[in-house]
C-alpha cells in the first residue's frame, strides 16, 4: 500500500482544479500551473479532495502512484502559498543587486554574473549577500536557485561562495607548514 498516493489531496478555498483525461490544470491566487500525468493513473476530483488511483500493484505503477500525488500536491501549495528558496553569499566583495528582474552578481570574477528571471519566478534581495528565489512551481524554483549555487558553489576551506541558507558546509583545516 503506498501510504502517500492513497491520502487524498484536500483542495483549499480559492483554488480550482480541473482534470481532463490525464492533463490537470491547477487555478489559485497566485497562478495556474499544468501537468499531464501518466495515462495509467485515475486522477479524480471528488467532495473538495482529489483522489489518484493506480490501476494494479507493480513496482512501478506504486513508484508514479505516489509520485504523482506529491507533484498535484505541489501544484495546489504553490497556487496558494509560492514556495521560496533562500540563498547565502560569503566571501570578502561577494554581493548581489536586483536589477528589475535580474540578478547582477559580484562573485570575484573579472566581471559581474548578470542572471535573468525566467517566466514564473521572482527574486527577492533583503540585504547584499542573501537572495530568495520565489515562485508558484516548486520544480523550477529549486532548479533555479541551483543554477544561482553553481555560479560560485562554496568552497570548504575558507567558506566563500554561494549556499542555501540552511546548508551545512564541512570545512577542511587547510595545509599546515613543515615541521
Amino acid at each position: 500500500m503506498s501510504r502517500i498516493g492513497n491520502s487524498p489531496i484536500t483542495i483549499p478555498e480559492g483554488v480550482d482544479v480541473n482534470v481532463e483525461g490525464n492533463h490537470i490544470t491547477v487555478k489559485g491566487p497566485k497562478g495556474t500551473l499544468e501537468r499531464d500525468i501518466n495515462a495509467n493513473l485515475a486522477v479524480s476530483v471528488e467532495e473538495g479532495k482529489i483522489v489518484i488511483k493506480r490501476p494494479n500493484d507493480e513496482t512501478a505503477m506504486k513508484s508514479l502512484h505516489g509520485l504523482t500525488r506529491t507533484l498535484i500536491n505541489n501544484m495546489v501549495i504553490g497556487v496558494k502559498h509560492e514556495f521560496t528558496k533562500e540563498l547565502e553569499i560569503n566571501g570578502v566583495g561577494y554581493r548581489v543587486q536586483k536589477q528589475g528582474n535580474d540578478l547582477n552578481l559580484t562573485l570575484g570574477y573579472s566581471h559581474p554574473v548578470i542572471y535573468k528571471a525566467p517566466s514564473g519566478i521572482s527574486f527577492d534581495v533583503p540585504n547584499p549577500n542573501s537572495i530568495i528565489v520565489k515562485g508558484i512551481d516548486k520544480e523550477l524554483v529549486g532548479q533555479i536557485a541551483a543554477e544561482i549555487r553553481t555560479k560560485r558553489p562554496p568552497e570548504v576551506y575558507r567558506g566563500k561562495g554561494i549556499k542555501y541558507v540552511d546548508e551545512v558546509i564541512r570545512r577542511k583545516e587547510g595545509k599546515t607548514g613543515k615541521k
